[in-house]
């Protein structure tokens, strides 16, 4: 039996929308705790983009209402600013395979209100269909074949099953199947969010950064092994310490996504459940106040990693390896929140 819920407090709700009147634009936000990234290769970047371009072209996998969109997320600059240590320029490309699949399926399927046809009602059968893309359906061949067909049908489950068969190529069998798994924690943490979403629950701080934990960037922090060309065994990684600071990266990181996205999401829809949003409706206090509290919360959870991660590189070269990765993914996907003013832009909060 559930324990029933608290009688007593204030009752959560949103703040309803914030006044962003004199938005800041691009740089960091002030007081976050961050790595400085390696700078990008400018040429490195023209190239990954040209490639992932004429991946995503080939495979018919724009829709018309992402006319633009392309250019301004910066595909090419995020994996290479994200990978440092890449092998070579096929590596960093199929991570940026693999991040436009998943960007793909949210957008066309999860998010209401980008007009892509996504729907937060029946959203598990959008995604179990996905999660096939990657791992793959089994059974009669006629049956198999009708599968196959489906999935190539569909433009965000080309993406998927295209990444996936280009990741094979690269990663061994264990790290195909981590992915996997990963993929499969990030649909749990999209059907939680459109639960939330249609039924208007305001969550509480830790339940949302609960759902945080599945809805993040884990499928690319996964992978770092891969894409710079070696393997943590995954008895090693399997380890519950591996585990905590793995987590404790995509934390972090998806902070960092909450709060540079902020200003854009409240523009676009005042009721979006972001950590700030979160906090002001459990702590009853204004939207500035509980923005600086979620960078402060950010910054927690970061010293966490750094300093577990430090103290587990000790104790294996590979490990040292596999926490350098993880470090560099922060740092990178930090400066491209941070300098991708095509997307985000900061509130007037300082």
């Amino acid at each position: 039996m559930s324990p029933p819920e608290a009688t007593t407090g204030p009752a959560r709700r949103l703040p309803g929308p914030p006044t962003l009147t004199r938005p800041r634009r691009g740089g960091a936000i002030p007081g976050l705790r961050y790595r400085p990234a390696v700078p990008a290769d400018p040429a490195k970047v023209q190239e990954v983009d040209r490639r992932l371009e004429a991946w995503a072209r080939e495979l018919d996998l724009f829709p018309p209402a992402w006319k633009g969109d392309f250019a301004g997320f910066q595909f090419g600059r995020a994996v290479v600013l994200q990978h440092p240590r890449a092998v070579d320029l096929d590596r960093l490309t199929l991570a940026g395979e693999l991040l436009l699949a998943e960007n793909l399926v949210d957008s066309c399927y999860c998010e209401e209100d980008e007009g892509r046809g996504g729907s937060h009602r029946g959203l598990g059968g959008p995604l179990i269909i996905s999660q096939s893309a990657i791992d793959p359906f089994h059974s009669t061949p006629e049956l198999e074949a009708e599968w196959q067909r489906g999935v190539q049908a569909d433009g965000p489950l080309r993406s998927y099953h295209w990444a996936m068969k280009d990741y094979t190529t690269f990663a061994t069998p264990s790290q195909c199947d981590r992915f996997v798994h990963d993929i499969a924690r990030l649909h749990l943490g999209y059907l939680a969010e459109a639960a939330w979403a249609e039924t208007r629950h305001v969550p509480r701080v830790w339940e949302y950064l609960v759902m945080r934990q599945f809805n993040n960037f884990r499928p690319c922090l996964s992978i770092v092994d891969a894409v710079d060309g070696y393997e943590l065994p995954e008895f090693v990684y399997a380890r519950p310490e591996i585990q905590r600071i793995t987590a404790l990266a995509c934390n972090a990181t998806t902070i960092v996504n909450d709060l540079y996205s902020f200003a854009k999401e409240m523009a676009s829809d005042p009721d979006h459940l972001n950590l700030p949003q979160v906090v002001a409706a459990n702590e009853g206090e204004g939207l500035k106040a509980a923005y600086l509290r979620s960078v402060d919360i950010h910054n927690e959870v970061m010293a966490a990693f750094e300093e577990e991660a430090a103290a587990l590189s000790a104790t294996s070269l590979v490990v040292e390896r596999y926490a350098l990765g993880l470090s560099d993914w922060l740092a990178g996907n930090h400066e491209w929140h941070a300098t991708n003013s095509h997307r985000y832009h900061l509130p007037d909060y300082w």
